[in-house]
């Protein structure tokens, strides 16, 4: 079971994943189990940000700066259920865990 994520959690995407982007959106293999996922522009946004390590707080504050329309509270429940989703695919881990 995947542990609860907050705005402190440290995330990367996982080794065992290869993307690439197509017109701005992203295309994601999990080279476990050889299933592709799809991420429209705001999820390759987060994506591309997760190849290194950075906490959630530092994702949130870019979707923020690029969205100032985004109310920060959905912004956080969106970015959040969005990341626990990525880990229980696997494709993303935390980071120390």
């Amino acid at each position: 079971m995947s542990e609860r994520l907050s705005l402190d959690t440290i995330v990367v995407a996982s080794g065992d994943q290869v993307s690439a982007d197509l017109d701005g959106e992203a295309v994601v293999l999990d080279l476990k189990d050889g299933v592709y996922f799809g991420l429209n522009a705001t999820g390759t946004q987060v994506w591309t940000r997760l190849q290194q390590p950075c906490s959630a707080r530092e994702l949130l504050s870019a979707l923020l700066a690029t969205y100032p329309d985004l109310p920060a509270e959905q912004g956080e429940a969106d970015l959040l259920s969005m990341l626990e989703n990525l880990q229980e695919l696997g494709l993303i881990e935390v980071v120390g865990a």
